[in-house]
This record gives structure tokens, sequence and C-alpha cells, in this order.
């Protein structure tokens, strides 16, 4: 292991920290040259010798979010990658989709050779505040999987050890990304938007760049809240999961009588929609909205479309899925899994609470905030059609039979959330009559989902920072208070134990 810098910035999906501590451009710079190693590494395998390549044969994109530290964070990213011989096209500022969209998208052969790329850097911490910074991995069409980021880090690491230089540097080429994606975009959406009105909030951050624009090319009549970027996030931190973070929106909602607002995080790969009367829709109540969408003329054929969602949605979303015809899929929070679990089943669509949307149907399969909001305009301007009156909130009745909790965020440091956690679950397996009502099942795919006779309540570490995220289920809201005060109750006796 290096001893002259830290890598504890390396997450389980990309790397995540506060900048100038976590993360700095040293770290970026030895980065950079770890990931292409891996990527050198990876394209060689099961190739014979004379197909082999190295670095001076593969191009990376590369883009970054509006944060103040990003521009000098991907300049070192960009001399990392180039000292060892691997070319760059260089995207600038641009949302995270875009960037993964660089992938699949048709590069001039006259800007990159044979006119792809074979991976993707953003440089961004997405939602958090904007002492954060960060950098989001893809390779092969792919976000890398956690054990892949690990790898990267190996080779990080040994990259400051060696401290080696190629004699040979690789290529920098400029390109505009966006006007190729709005093209893409508009091709298969048209004129959608026509009759609809919705309203913006960019949040300072990259959507800014693209959406407002773009939903006015597709017919839409949009307002605008804070599109002009500044990486200081003068108005509210880009977080649309953070309900508080949406107020503004939800008030110009009404006042604008508009059929929906559409709020994005930081880097443009997480959603978040406000409906016709100014409430916020969680990720899970978003997601059966495009399930039904989805899901129901397919089932309708014979077909079972498999539907891939986290341990943190409602159970409603998981049995309405499969009542309609579908194949809901439960797996672990976090983008990286999310599309692992999706290549595994073969998913036609996957989404966190989070906001995070990942569609396979008519698209690569990447969360795509911008591309959502396509789809949600698109699926108003479908039931306008033989409804004028029709709301987007008319999709949600399923929901109506149950209370579920706002994500609860209880801090416990980073050093003590495992041995916490296992604390937990030895105590609620050894009394099963803790919450008051049988306990039907114990699921510990990611962290502990206690599935009880009516709702559920779960505990997960955070995969970014030093909290346990819970959220409680019943079918009224009596229980789900209950279940919420009897377990942050044992939480918070567990965690005094140890801090």
């Amino acid at each position: 292991m290096s001893k002259t810098l830290d890598f504890r910035a390396f997450g389980k999906n990309d790397i995540r920290g506060i900048y100038g501590e976590d993360v700095t451009e040293e770290l970026f710079y030895y980065a950079g040259r770890g990931y292409v190693k891996f990527v050198v590494e990876n394209l060689n395998k099961d190739v014979s010798e004379e197909d082999k390549i190295d670095a001076k044969d593969i191009w990376i994109s590369v883009c970054m979010d509006v944060r103040t530290h990003s521009p000098s964070l991907t300049s070192s990213l960009i001399k990392g990658l180039t000292s060892c011989g691997a070319n760059v096209l260089n995207l600038g500022v641009a949302p995270t989709p875009l960037g993964y969209y660089s992938e699949f998208a048709q590069i001039p052969e006259n800007i990159v050779s044979k006119g792809r790329v074979q991976g993707a850097l953003i440089v961004t911490a997405s939602h958090n505040p904007s002492e954060y910074n960060g950098l989001k991995m893809t390779f092969n069409r792919a976000s890398l999987t956690e054990e892949q980021i690990k790898q990267v880090k190996k080779y990080s690491m040994a990259e400051v050890d060696a401290r080696e230089t190629s004699n040979r540097h690789g290529i920098i080429k400029k390109y505009d990304i966006i006007e190729q994606y709005c093209e893409n975009i508009i091709n298969k959406f048209a004129s959608i938007g026509r009759g609809i009105k919705i309203v913006t909030d960019c949040g300072n951050a990259t959507a800014g760049l693209v959406a407002p624009q773009l939903y006015r090319d597709l017919g839409c009549e949009v307002v605008e809240l804070f599109t002009e970027p500044d990486g200081t996030f003068p108005n509210h931190h880009p977080n649309p999961s953070d309900d508080k973070t949406l107020d503004t929106l939800k008030e110009t909602v009404v006042k604008e009588k508009a059929d929906i607002g559409i709020a994005f995080d930081g880097d443009s790969d997480r959603v978040g929609i406000v409906d016709s009367k100014g409430n916020s829709m969680t990720g899970d109540k978003l997601l059966l909205i495009y399930a039904t969408d989805i899901c129901e003329p397919l089932a309708k054929r014979g077909e079972k479309p498999a539907v891939v969602s986290e341990v943190k949605c409602s159970q409603v979303l998981f049995d309405t899925i499969n009542a309609m015809g579908g194949n809901a899929v439960m797996t672990k929070t976090g983008h990286g899994y999310i599309k692992s679990k999706m290549k595994e089943v073969n998913a036609i669509l996957a989404g966190e609470m989070s906001g995070h949307t990942f569609f396979k149907d008519r698209y690569y399969g990447f969360d795509d905030a911008i591309y959502a909001g396509c789809r949600i305009i698109e699926i108003i301007a479908k039931h306008k059609i033989s409804n004028p009156d029709f709301k987007i909130e008319d999709m949600l009745k399923p929901f109506n039979g149950v209370c579920t909790s706002k994500e609860v965020r209880f801090h416990c440091p980073n050093e003590f959330k495992k041995t916490v956690l296992d604390e937990i679950q030895k105590t609620v397996s050894e009394n099963p009559d803790l919450f008051g009502t049988k306990i039907k099942d114990i699921i510990t795919l990611d962290g502990m989902r206690i599935v009880l006779e009516d709702g559920f309540a779960l505990i997960r570490q955070s995969n970014t920072e030093p909290v346990f995220t819970l959220r409680f289920e019943a079918k009224s809201k009596e229980n789900c208070d209950k279940y919420k005060e009897i377990f942050v109750d044992l939480l918070d006796k567990t965690v005094k134990k140890y801090v």
C-alpha cells in the first residue's frame, strides 16, 4: 500500500469525498493512471498475443460537473490518463448521463478513431454539497462494479509507488456532446410536449445546460428555476430526494398551474418529480408510473418484463408490478448494483428511491434524469389524449392504502456501522415480538429489511456517508410511527455503546 497518498475516497460505487482532504489533484492523477491499466488489462483478456493492444489504442471520454474544483481535478485526471499514453475525448462541463452516452454515441472518426470510446470518467460528487467532489467510472458501456473499483484502486496505489511515466503521451480532443445528445432525444420523442406545461429546477447544476431548452424543443411550455450553472449552489444544494430542496419548485408548479415539476441533482442522473398539486414523489412512486406505462402493454402480449428496484422501496411497488404481469426484482441500493442486476435478469426498467431511473426500454439502460423527464412528459401526453383532465398523480392509487415514512438518516461513524448493524440484526432475530406484530421475513440483501404482516422496517448503511438510512411502512400511520419509534430507539441505544 502506498504510504504517500490516502485512498479512502474509493468507495463501492465511485470515488467520493471532501475536496482538499479525501479528494485531491494528486489522487485523480494516479486514479487516471490506475484506470488506464485496468482498461488495458480487461481489453486484453482472452485476446491472442498479436491482437493485444496498449494504452495508445484506447480513447476515454472525460466530463465534469460545475463544482468550483472540478476543472483542476479534471485537468489532473486527464494528465494521468495521457501520461500512460491513453487518448482523451474531453467533453468539458456536461451532465453525467452525457458522459455515459458518449460510450454509445457514434463520434466522428476524425475526432476518435473507429468512432467510439472504451470508457467514460465523470468528475462529480452528484448530489453532495459543494465542498465534495468525486469520480464516476465506466468501462465497456457499464459502470464499474465494486470489485472493478477495487482493481482500479489497487492499480492506482501501485502507480504511486512505481512513479513511472511513459515516453508516449496520449492525444486530447475536445468535443461538444450536448448537441448530438439533444438531436438523439428529439428524434426519439418529436413534439410530445405540445400542450404540456412544466417547471424545471436545475439546482444551478449541469441540467441547466441541456434540460430547459430540450423540453422546449419537444413542445413543452417551460418555466425555469435556477438554470444558471453555479458550483456554489447558491439557492439549494441539488438533491431532489431531500424534500426541503423542492419547496420553490412545489410553489411554482401550483402557482403556474403546471402539469409537473422536474428537478435534477448535481450531475443530472437523478430526477425528482412534483405533481400538479405540488406534492413530491418518492422514487418508488415514480418507478411505478414508468412500470405501469411499460409493463401493462407487454403483459397483455404475454410477456413478463423484469423491473429491478432496491430494498428501500415500498412493498406496494413490488406487489403492483407482479400483479400487472411483470417480474419485480429486489436488489441492493446503489447504481452499480442496480445496473448489474438489470443485466443479470435482462430487465427493461429499474429505479431507486433516490430518483435514479434506468430505461432499457427504447434507451441504453443507464440512469439519465433528463431522459426520465422526457418519459414522464410522454406519459402525460398519452393520457391527455383520452382524458384532457388527466393528472400524473392519478397513476398512484395503489399507494393510497399504505403509510410510508420519509427516509430517516441516523449518524454513525463508518468504522462502527458494521458492528452496530450486526448487533441490531442479532437483537431483532432474538426478539420476534419486538414490533408487536409477526415478523414474516428478514432480508439481509442490503442491510436488513424486516418484513412485517402489514409493512416493513428497513436499516442499511449508506454507501457514501457516515449514516444509516431507515424507512418504515404500514397500513396505518399509527403502526408506521410505532415501528419507527421502536427501531430508532433500538438503534440509538446500540450506537451509544460504541460512539
